[in-house]
């Protein structure tokens, strides 16, 4: 029988799910559970904070004895030497390059083509190539991509070193015999072994991974826990039942395989775990006018905002000023404070005026003008909406995509002029940064915050 290897990508999941970001001893017996098990690789997240992740990922490269260990290397090279810092001490390391190569993902997520994201991946890959011996190009979305266009990268990322490649159904709506279509292309176009990750999102993983398995698929990635992930245990119970059909089979421990996930996702904390979009609900904080300057600043860890000692001060001063007038804050309520009183950073980017035009018929554009250091900046963007297409023109005038965490908006005061808030949360480099903005224009609002967030990041990286 053939042996599919199966890697474990729960680390990911939930790093991708929780806001609350899982503790120390969490991953390293998540990582653990996965090497006593019997993987064949366990996979870590992308480092989003150098310091700490550094420190938690070579501890666990040093803890797993059997499975080999990988990381993503992110977009740019320069982040392929921290990647490999966390995890050449492994026993078994591996870079991983994850890139999008469906036209939705490249052009919304990297704002590229597919001619740039093809010298992108192969710049990765050469350059992962040269620290790693063993290096994985994962198709991202590889689903909803152009065949032709998907089949091309594959190969080039063979020729440039890669020794695997992994077929991501990111979108999760391909069916079983899609799947296993898709695998077949690949397989004949690559030497290479050939790697699947189904999505459960249409309660068909499992089938799933059974034909692209039929199909020539060389492995599978499960998660012990996740949402619409392949489960490793439902993984492991239908090849044990059914695997002589397709002639393969997995090298799992199944004596332990139940009884080890049920501990280690019992040691998992699912305090504030719900993936929902209240931030209020999902964070649990509440602070008063007794509120501690600690538990400011743990509030903010909370939210994920690593703010300076003076930044706690000027938020703990601010809350103490609302909670004169109300008897406490929420979450929301908190991170508007965040927003409005940490880190004021001098006004690099001015705005100037915008222009959008909105339609249901039509996709919106917006017109930006900025001022930078007494020079005048435009840019314009279609978008789904006046907000997509401003934040969108918004990078055009600044020449730089930066990961929008979260956007929210409500109303200050009420009636048909009511002032109404906005709120922006920016990510760069791990960390977030967050911008306020206020005008009875709902628009110029969020506007004004997205600028209020950018300022804050060029002036830390400043």
């Amino acid at each position: 029988m053939k042996k599919i290897n199966v890697n474990d990508i729960t680390l990911k999941k939930l790093s991708e799910a929780r806001e609350v970001s899982l503790l120390f001893r969490e991953k390293s017996a998540i990582a653990n559970c996965a090497d006593a098990i019997g993987v064949d690789a366990i996979e870590l997240p992308p480092v989003k904070s150098v310091r700490e992740d550094t420190i938690i990922y070579k501890t666990i490269a040093q803890n797993v004895q059997k499975a080999v260990l990988a990381i993503p290397v992110g977009f740019i090279c320069e982040n392929i030497t921290t990647a490999w810092e966390c995890i050449k001490g492994a026993k078994k390391p591996r870079l991983q390059v994850e890139l999008p190569v469906s036209t939705i993902q490249m052009e919304y997520t990297y704002h590229v083509k597919q001619s740039k994201m093809l010298e992108k991946i192969t710049e990765l890959i050469e350059a992962a190539k040269a620290v790693c011996g063993d290096v994985e190009f994962s198709a991202l979305d590889a689903t909803r991509a152009d065949e032709d266009f998907l089949i091309s990268v594959v190969k080039e990322a063979e020729a440039k070193g890669a020794t695997m490649v992994t077929v991501c159904d990111d979108a999760g709506v391909s069916t079983p015999d899609e799947i296993a279509a898709l695998v077949r292309k690949v397989k004949e176009a690559v030497s290479i072994p050939v790697y699947v990750q189904v999505s459960d999102r249409i309660n068909m993983a499992v089938a799933a991974a059974f034909s692209a398995v039929k199909s020539g698929a060389d492995g599978v990635k499960c998660a012990m826990v996740g949402k619409d992930a392949l489960l490793t245990g439902k993984f492991s119970d239908a090849i044990n039942a059914c695997g002589a059909q397709i002639d393969a089979e997995i090298k799992l421990n199944n004596t332990k395989i139940h009884s080890s996930i049920d501990d280690m996702s019992a040691s998992i904390s699912h305090e504030a775990y719900e993936v929902d979009n209240e931030i209020s609900e999902k964070k649990n904080i509440l602070l008063d006018s007794d509120s501690t300057v600690a538990q400011v600043a743990q509030a903010a860890a909370v939210l994920g905002y690593e703010l300076s000692d003076s930044d706690v001060g000027n938020v703990h001063r601010a809350l103490k000023q609302v909670c004169e007038k109300k008897s406490a804050v929420g979450a929301k309520e908190f991170e508007a404070l965040v927003a409005s009183s940490a880190m004021q950073a001098p006004s690099t980017y001015h705005f100037e005026k915008y222009t959008t035009t909105s339609s249901n018929v039509l996709s919106s554009m917006s017109q930006i003008t900025l001022k930078y250091n007494d020079e005048i900046i435009c840019g314009v963007s279609n978008g789904d909406g006046p907000i997509d297409s401003a934040f969108r023109a918004i990078e055009q005038c600044i020449g730089h995509h930066y990961e929008l965490d979260d956007y929210q908006v409500q109303s200050v005061t009420e009636g048909k002029e009511a002032l109404g808030s906005a709120l922006v949360r920016l990510r760069n480099n791990g960390k977030l940064y967050s911008g306020n903005g206020t005008s009875t224009d709902i628009i110029a609002a969020s506007i004004r915050a997205y600028i209020n967030a950018l300022n804050k990041i060029v002036f830390e990286e400043a």
